[in-house]
């Protein structure tokens, strides 16, 4: 596997949803420009993230925001990771959704995230992404031209199980659209992203949005990229930006083999159920 580089997109989202896909747009030429291969965008880039307005700024698949997203992974030749926009079914149930495209602007994959942002931390912030939003239903392991790598979007990263499973599936890398707030992001952002990192091996990949003081919900930002022995090897700031990083999949290859946690696995005394939506 050759390395890749990558480039983590940290905008500012506005309540606009034209000016934040020109501004997406812009971004990823700019990444793609410097080199980027792998581009990945933060989570629900094209709108606030406010759980009263996701139903007015949903949108179905294809529209608008993915068709844009394929368009420029094509026009560009490169692996587009779309952050996640709110996605509406035809149903018309709404789930916040991750769309990849490969380099000829084909879908690859889809990921709807699977654990809901409700919590309530009392004189900090209540949120409550169930008030209008659905779950996922599967583990999303994405398998393109030697690379495999998991989707998870924010809160699904809380949750050891996820990640381990998609390395018991072959991922090398996770990739993950995120935005934490303030509180839990200086909290435990850096924490997780690290300890999931050395637990499974394997590169991780956060994409925040960046802090937009205008906003009712304050994201953490501190995009970041950390490699298999837990080391930052890329980190922004609050504001906005474009961070890159290079994958040496070499280096994460001597981490499994010397210390081979995968294999020390008791399975006479723990396994893990799952399902997998893979391509």
């Amino acid at each position: 596997m050759q390395n890749i580089k990558v480039g983590v997109i940290q905008m500012s989202v506005s309540d606009d949803k034209e000016t934040n896909l020109k501004k997406a747009h812009s971004m990823i030429k700019k990444a793609c420009r410097q080199g980027a291969q792998l581009v990945v965008l933060p989570e629900v880039f094209n709108s606030p993230y406010q759980t009263e307005l996701f139903p007015e700024y949903a949108e179905p698949y294809p529209g608008p925001t993915t068709r844009l997203l394929s368009s420029l992974a094509a026009e560009h030749e490169v692996l587009l990771v779309g952050g996640s926009i709110i996605e509406k079914d035809g149903e018309g149930k709404l789930y916040n959704s991750s769309f990849v495209f490969d380099e000829k602007g084909q879908l690859l994959g889809r990921h709807r995230k699977v654990h809901l942002f409700d919590i309530n931390i009392p004189g900090k912030i209540t949120f409550r992404e169930s008030d209008t939003l659905n779950s996922g239903d599967s583990i999303t392991v994405i398998r393109h031209q030697g690379l495999c790598f998991s989707l998870m979007i924010c809160y699904d990263f809380r949750f050891p199980e996820l990640a381990r499973a998609a390395v018991l599936e072959g991922a090398q890398l996770m990739v993950v659209p995120a935005s934490f707030p303030i509180t839990t992001g200086e909290a435990h952002w850096d924490l997780l992203m690290r300890s999931r990192a050395v637990d499974n091996q394997c590169f991780v990949i956060a994409a925040a949005p960046a802090r937009n003081p205008e906003s009712s919900y304050q994201a953490w930002g501190h995009s970041m990229v950390v490699d298999p022995w837990g080391q930052i090897i890329a980190e922004a700031g609050e504001e906005e930006g474009i961070i890159y990083a290079e994958l040496d999949f070499e280096q994460l290859e001597q981490i499994r083999q010397q210390l081979p946690l995968l294999e020390h696995r008791r399975q006479d005394l723990y396994q893990l159920n799952y399902r997998v939506s893979e391509t």
